[in-house]
């Protein structure tokens, strides 16, 4: 499940199951039913976003395609049904991903072109038109946040850097107001660079709910925090698998998750950043699963070889573990976390709630309050 968003109403969720279709799940007692199937692209479905005001889909895929998805009278049934709007993307390698802007008068689509396609609407043709932001990037861009303005997009990419450009279009966007990032923003303008810690892939970038700061996971197992006004970085090193995908809960704190199977808060302030602990209760975890489940680090493949070959090693020992337990994580997910979203907000732009979804094909939500603390090498990772 690369991709998947809520709707409005968090009554439907749209999902793509690694293939060419969007299939719309809706809420019917305690279950979850496929209520439509969009069916437009030609190849696997990289990225979906659902605009909570406008209720539009957007959906970006390999086939270099994107579309607007709206709900329309059928002209024969009278029945609403979801019908496509063409994009004009201009790219030539595969879109990555895909979100609209705060307003969702726009939306920015993340390509293997080593460009940013930013999209508005033609009213005159009746189709999405882009504009794309090229310079200075060199690699694939593999993902993008707006900023609350409506006009600066983050960018994380190939080529190990994080970047905020401008994406003003004037007929579509008011002049913006100056930010910490800068006062005059014309369309392209490089607004900051930032270079991955160890030379990482830049996976995910966001902004904070005030756009002051930007944090950004690499390839190298690290989180970095910007703040433009210092200007310092706050760089976390961490000792497991690194992070793809991350989302801000508050001005203070963030979620961040990947292949090690796990979404993980991190929170702190100008003074210092820390890691607080997961929202995967693995104690839990391992208790359910019964005398079964051997205990160690989160997200440790429990698997019958490890085990023989660690009690080879320490113990002495010969003899497999467990065949029922065989490649079975400790943590909720049993693959990669490809994406965390916001899923509910307790006011004033807080998240109480996030939704993961993974390379195992379940979407689990999560309350962002409830943290337990890490164990082993993890545990207190400050900076």
């Amino acid at each position: 499940m690369p991709s998947s968003d809520t709707s409005p109403s968090d009554t439907e969720v749209a999902v793509s199951l690694n293939d060419n279709n969007v299939q719309i799940y809706t809420k019917q007692g305690k279950e979850w039913i496929v209520t439509e199937t969009l069916s437009e692209h030609d190849k696997v479905i990289t990225s979906i976003d659902w605009a909570p005001n406008s209720n539009r889909i957007v959906t970006a895929s390999q086939d270099r395609n994107a579309y607007v998805w709206s709900l329309s009278p059928d002209p024969l049934t009278g029945k609403l049904v979801w019908k496509p709007t063409l994009v004009l993307l201009r790219i030539n390698r595969a879109a990555t991903f895909v979100r609209w802007s705060p307003n969702e008068d726009k939306f920015a689509v993340a390509s293997g072109a080593r460009a940013i396609a930013i999209c508005s609407f033609d009213p005159e043709n009746n189709w999405w038109v882009a504009r794309q932001l090229k310079k200075p990037i060199r690699s694939t861009v593999l993902s993008v946040d707006w900023h609350p303005n409506n006009v600066l997009l983050a960018a994380g990419s190939a080529d190990m850097k994080a970047r905020v450009f401008s994406a003003y279009i004037k007929d579509v966007d008011k002049r913006p107001s100056p930010t910490i990032w800068g006062e005059k923003l014309p369309f392209n303008t490089i607004c900051g660079e930032y270079t991955s810690p160890a030379g990482g892939w830049v996976h995910a970038v966001g902004f904070s709910p005030s756009g002051d700061i930007l944090a950004f996971a690499s390839h190298d197992s690290s989180i970095s925090i910007v703040y433009p006004g210092g200007p310092f970085i706050y760089n976390i090193r961490i000792s497991s698998l690194p992070y793809v995908t991350l989302s801000w809960t508050s001005e203070d704190a963030l979620v961040a998750a990947g292949h090690d199977c796990q979404p993980v808060v991190f929170s702190g302030s100008e003074q210092g950043w820390a890691l607080v602990g997961t929202l995967d209760d693995s104690t839990a975890s391992s208790a359910s699963k019964g005398s079964g489940a051997k205990a160690g680090a989160v997200g440790r493949l429990n698997s019958a070889a490890f085990n023989s070959f660690r009690n080879a090693d320490q113990r002495g020992q010969s003899g497999g573990g467990d065949a029922a337990a065989d490649t079975e994580l400790l943590t909720v997910h049993q693959n990669t976390i490809t994406s965390v979203r916001p899923y509910a907000y307790s006011g004033e732009g807080v998240v109480s709630r996030v939704s993961t979804t993974g390379v195992d094909g379940k979407l689990v939500i999560w309350d962002v309050n409830a943290v337990t603390a890490l164990a082993g090498k993890m545990g207190g990772l400050r900076v």
